[in-house]
Order: structure tokens, then sequence, then C-alpha cells
């Protein structure tokens, strides 16, 4: 299937419901309103088409653009691409989910979460923190700078409830991945989230709610899931 081709399908998949609850959470025209489930049946048609999932982001397109995100290989981008897809992001569910998806691929994933959580717009601090949660849920422990990690918790515990709106919300997933998949810094982890208690998030007008960190963390610890890395973030 060529970009025209995917595109005709997204948009035959969309519907004005979809639309309609994909807006409330924030989606930017233009977009076609396509669920997940939907979209991923195409998937498997262009699997491996590096190319496409180029061209799909730059339209523009939030369905496309997600599209984009669950088809490209991360691991294949160069930094600069990456940029430009985290600066092109328009809502959080590409700048918190589809480009950290690419950057946690990446071996410049730590490097550009590093610099992202320091930027000044918001779209990009929050996808710098869900970037991070995502290389501490599949990286292994040794492959994690464990003293910048604790460091990073500490900052979360000073800054998360004067953050930025989004910010707020992706430093909570922050503390909540790093003591479920982080077992050396779990109990630390956990007195970070004890601390900070309720974390305030404007969500818009939808049913969202943010997940209260400690009693998630106990749900991760009850099924003993603390240290179990991911195979897959892509979702």
């Amino acid at each position: 299937m060529n970009l025209e081709q995917v595109m005709k399908e997204l948009e035959k998949m969309g519907s004005e419901q979809t639309k309609k609850v994909l807006g409330k959470h924030g989606a930017k025209e233009p977009f076609f309103g396509v669920k997940i489930g939907d979209m991923k049946k195409i998937l498997k048609s262009v699997r491996g088409d590096q190319q496409l999932a180029y061209d799909l982001y730059e339209t523009g397109n939030g369905d496309a653009m997600y599209f984009a995100g669950l088809l490209v290989d991360g691991a294949k981008m160069t930094k600069a691409q990456i940029n430009k897809w985290a600066n092109k992001a328009n809502w959080y569910m590409l700048s918190e989910y589809t480009v950290p998806w690419v950057a946690a691929e990446n071996g410049k994933g730590w490097d550009l979460a590093l610099e992202w959580i320091e930027s000044k717009k918001e779209k990009i601090a929050s996808g710098g923190w869900a970037t991070l949660s995502m290389l501490v849920a599949t990286r292994p422990d040794d492959a994690l700078d464990i003293k910048k990690l604790r460091a990073l918790l500490k900052r979360v515990g000073k800054e998360i409830h004067t953050a930025e709106n989004r910010v707020r919300y992706t430093m909570n997933q922050f503390v909540i991945s790093v003591a479920s998949y982080v077992a050396e810094l779990s109990d630390e982890a956990i007195a970070i989230a004890e601390k900070n208690g309720k974390v305030e998030v404007n969500l818009g007008g939808t049913a969202c709610k943010v997940p209260y960190a400690p009693d998630y963390i106990q749900k991760v610890i009850a099924r003993n899931g603390v240290g179990k890395k991911r195979k897959e973030i892509k979702c």
C-alpha cells in the first residue's frame, strides 16, 4: 500500500463518534477519528515500510501520525528526525506516546529525554518524562543510569506540583514506572509517590483520571511484577 491508499483506508475507518471522543481528549484537526484497533488491521500490509511511516507523519493528519508511530522503526531514525516528530506533535497522544515510542527504540533516546525534560514547551517536556518511563520499562537495569534516575526521582518530588499540566501527568507516570520496573529504586520511588500524594491534572472534559501512584504501585507489587520489563511499548 502506498501513502494515498493508506490515507483512503484511514478515512474510511474514521467515524464521527470516535472523532468526537478524540476531540474531547485534545486531538487537533485534521483527523478522521479512527479507532486504534481498526488502524492495526492494515499495519501488517505495510510493515517495514520506513519511508511510508515518514510520509504519513508529514501529512499532519492525527490518525496518520499515530499510525506512523506504530509502523516506524525508531531505531533507524536520526536524532534530528525524532526531534522533528516531537516538534510536529500537536496533542498528547502523539507527544506522550508516539514520539516517546520511537525515542525509546533509538540509541539516542536517553539523551533526547534528558534534553526534552528541560524544555520550556509543555508538550516537549511531557514527552521527555514519558520517554524516560518507556526507557525504564524496556531496558535492562544494567543499561540504565541508576544514579541519574535517583536524582530525577528527587527532582519530581520537588517539582511535580508546580510543573505544567501535562508535565505533572508524565512525571507521575515516571515515578510509577521506576517503582514498577527498576527493582533497585522501587522503594525510593514508592517514598516519592507517597510524598507527592494526589497529583492534580486538568484532563479536560473527559472521564479519565490521574493514577494515584501509591495504589497503582501496590497493585504491581501484589502481582509480583516489580522489575519485570516490557517487551513492547507500542499499543
